[in-house]
């Protein structure tokens, strides 16, 4: 993981007085003193962000990541160019979007209460609108230009990527304004323009892919793999290999990917045998790998909602199933 944070800053706290000591009447103290600290501290923050994947209960993850954004936000007005702050927020306002937001209006559609979709949906739209803000503030603040006009085609964009992210750690970088990107995209499937932009989120995504596919826990191959499944029309063969792909090289301890295999690949191809297998193992799985516990949760809260016959049948039109043997699952039949 790439953090970003002046050579001053690596020095504990005793050896950074030491040096102020000594330096103090050629630096004009207060304000550069200051942020170095204030930088620091933004570095250090990212690094122990990275804990926040360890936690297995939903609601406090989501408590949290909503005072994280806050905190990140105050961060980022303190040190406007700092990059770590920047990134951090991409990814926030990212898994925010997805994790959390998407959930609420998941619960607002069961509810068929009208009023609260448009809201939730609203928000979600505005968090990966936010990640795509300050990711791109990233990659200015990093002294990469020329995206609009790289904009022209996709042999233009392509050669631009290729050209300004050359290295594993740039994956990061181009991984949450992707997400951002694409997830808002899937919300406004009625807007023609966000629908004609989509090129330009996947082309960000291979990029980030091409460089270093793990990161965040393969989540952009995940993402790679539903952008094919998003349509019966969409590439399913390959949607289907790159999930089987994922599974494997997360040991089966994703639950997200398992999720996701459910609901986009085996949803759009009408498989509900295989829908009905994946997300009751995702309800009743027990994984270990603590690096995934978050995505878990998430994966576990949604697919017992997915597991519901009435949203089985208006999102992947299918029919009435035998009971399954899933705590907390209704009975089809019933």
């Amino acid at each position: 993981m790439r953090t970003y944070r002046p050579a001053a800053v690596r020095l504990n706290g005793l050896k950074l007085f030491a040096l102020t000591v000594v330096v103090g009447s050629s630096v004009s103290a207060s304000g550069c003193i200051r942020q170095a600290l204030v930088n620091g501290q933004i570095a250090s923050t990212r690094e122990a962000s990275l804990a926040f994947n360890q936690v297995d209960d939903w609601e406090m993850a989501y408590n949290a990541a909503s005072a994280g954004i806050v905190q990140f936000e105050g961060m980022h007005r303190l040190a406007p160019r700092n990059l770590d702050a920047l990134f951090m927020l991409a990814r926030a306002y990212a898994g925010y979007g997805y994790g959390f937001v998407e959930d609420d209006l998941e619960v607002a559609e069961d509810a068929l209460d009208q009023a609260a979709i448009d809201s939730h949906r609203a928000r979600a739209v505005s968090a990966y609108g936010k990640a795509v803000t300050h990711g791109l503030a990233l990659w200015a603040a990093r002294g990469i230009s020329g995206f609009d006009e790289a904009q022209r085609d996709e042999t233009t964009l392509r050669a631009w990527l290729e050209a300004n992210f050359t290295e594993v750690e740039d994956a990061g970088d181009l991984l949450y304004v992707a997400a951002g990107w694409l997830s808002r995209a899937n919300l406004k499937k009625d807007d023609p323009a966000s629908v004609a932009e989509l090129w330009i989120g996947f082309a960000i995504l291979e990029r980030a892919l091409a460089l270093n596919e793990s990161e965040n826990g393969y989540s952009g191959l995940m993402m790679f793999a539903a952008y094919h499944a998003r349509s019966v029309t969409a590439d399913l063969d390959l949607s289907r290999k790159t999930f089987e792909d994922v599974i494997k090289k997360t040991g089966r301890q994703s639950l997200l990917a398992l999720f996701n295999y459910a609901t986009k690949y085996a949803c759009a191809k009408g498989d509900a045998e295989l829908y009905n297998r994946l997300l009751e193992e995702v309800v009743t799985a027990e994984p270990s790998d603590a690096n995934y516990h978050l995505m878990n949760a998430i994966a576990k809260r949604r697919a017992r909602r997915w597991l519901h016959p009435q949203r089985m049948f208006d999102a992947c039109s299918f029919g009435p199933l035998a009971r399954l043997d899933v705590t907390g699952v209704d009975n089809a039949n019933d």
